[in-house]
């Protein structure tokens, strides 16, 4: 029996054939090879229907390159397709130019393996900077877990930890994905210090819940002692003001019932010292009239100033005083004040007359005054008899120095009136 050897396809023949019982073939570079059959149609069917199938290949292998040259896709993901693509293009049922599928694909999954690499490279680079910044994270709760929790304004520590616990959600969800136990050891310590913050919290806003209430109850009873006072009205105002000094040192309950508590403490000082302005309105209008009789007495006092004769501006001075402590006290305060100082101006200004005549009248004053008036009036005739000696002899010096001495000693004798 003869052998039939089939020749190689040459590069000139189509990429399929159809025989007569419907088998499709593909053209390969060792032969043709059997792709399938397609007997209930015509040969360019058959024909047809294995190089739509070659046609989808050809679109994957397309579709690949372009997701490879724009970018976006990682490496390893597009090595992983591009191992599909392959698995099947072998032996694939299709009608085409399988061979440059396979070379496109082959060239591809080359690059990307080079590619690959570097992003392993840069994949774990990103993964040391997320450690070290999830480090960061854990240190600066630790931080916060470490410090005296007196010393701690809260509110701020309570942020700053929700700061970071939101940093810690962020990286967690956009960033690299860490080892598990590197993961679970970072977590743990960041817990804890979470854990240890939160307790340290609890246990300062306890001790300050106690402190509060203590201040509470302390300020509370000052209230109380305070309302209890109304009755008294004006003459509580002592009372009031020993409890404002307790009330200052008392210390803090916290800011909403401070506020209440001093909204009741201070209504109760506003009625005590309302009476007292109601009385001092009262007193004022009562005072209207004293007024203007004092300042109807400050009119006649200006002729005591106007008196020559001492004692009857003595006299004149000392009825007005009589009639200005009948008249009594009257409000305001600082007016009397004022009244007060102008009749008080009035009574200085006389005695300063009454101490300057007792002194010119003082006897033992007025013999030590005619002793020296004797003196003077013997030093002066003395000086005189020198001048007119000074003058006959023309001694300018000794005229220059009795005038001179003349002239003083009759200066001293007017001043005592000589």
């Amino acid at each position: 029996m003869d052998v039939v050897v089939e020749a190689a396809p040459s590069a000139d023949e189509p990429w399929g054939r159809v025989d007569e019982d419907g088998t499709v073939s593909v053209r390969e570079a060792d032969g043709w090879r059997v792709v399938g059959q397609y007997p209930d149609g015509s040969a360019e069917e058959a024909l047809a229907y294995f190089e739509r199938k070659y046609t989808d290949l050809a679109s994957e292998v397309t579709l690949l390159e372009v997701r490879h040259r724009r970018g976006g896709a990682s490496a390893s993901d597009l090595r992983s397709t591009a191992r599909t693509i392959n698995g099947k293009l072998d032996g694939a049922a299709a009608v085409g130019d399988l061979a440059s599928l396979v070379a496109r694909v082959a060239a591809l999954t080359e690059t990307l393996a080079a590619e690959s690499a570097t992003e392993a490279v840069a994949a774990r680079e990103a993964v040391d900077d997320a450690v070290k910044a999830r480090t960061e994270l854990v240190e600066k709760a630790e931080a916060l877990a470490a410090r005296d929790p007196r010393t701690v304004q809260w509110k701020q520590a309570t942020a700053d930890l929700n700061s970071l616990f939101d940093q810690w959600q962020s990286q967690q969800q956009n960033g690299p994905r860490l080892p598990k136990s590197t993961a679970q050891q970072l977590w743990k310590r960041f817990r804890d210090a979470r854990a240890t913050v939160d307790k340290h919290r609890r246990a300062f806003y306890a001790e300050l819940d106690e402190a509060h209430k203590g201040v509470r109850d302390r300020k509370t009873r000052l209230v109380e002692k305070a309302e209890a006072l109304a009755p008294k009205g004006e003459d509580g105002i002592s009372a009031y003001r020993e409890l404002l000094d307790q009330w200052k040192t008392a210390g803090r309950a916290g800011k909403k019932v401070d506020d209440a508590l001093w909204a009741r403490f201070k209504a109760a000082g506003d009625a005590l010292y309302g009476a007292r302005i109601e009385r001092e309105a009262a007193d004022a209008e009562a005072s209207r009239e004293k007024i203007d009789l004092k300042r109807a007495l400050l009119e006649e006092a200006k002729a005591v100033g106007d008196e020559r004769d001492i004692a009857k501006a003595r006299s004149i001075l000392t009825g007005i005083q009589r009639r200005w402590d009948e008249i009594g006290r009257i409000f305001p305060r600082d007016t009397e004040r004022s009244l007060d100082d102008e009749l008080r101006r009035v009574e200085n200004a006389l005695r300063t007359r009454e101490d300057a005549d007792w002194k010119r009248n003082d006897p033992e004053q007025k013999a030590r005054a005619n002793d020296m008036t004797r003196q003077l009036t013997d030093a002066i005739q003395k000086l005189e008899d020198e001048l007119e000696v000074a003058k006959k002899s023309g001694d300018k010096k000794a005229i220059a120095n009795a005038t001179d001495a003349l002239e003083a000693r009759r200066t001293w004798l007017k001043a005592l009136g000589g």
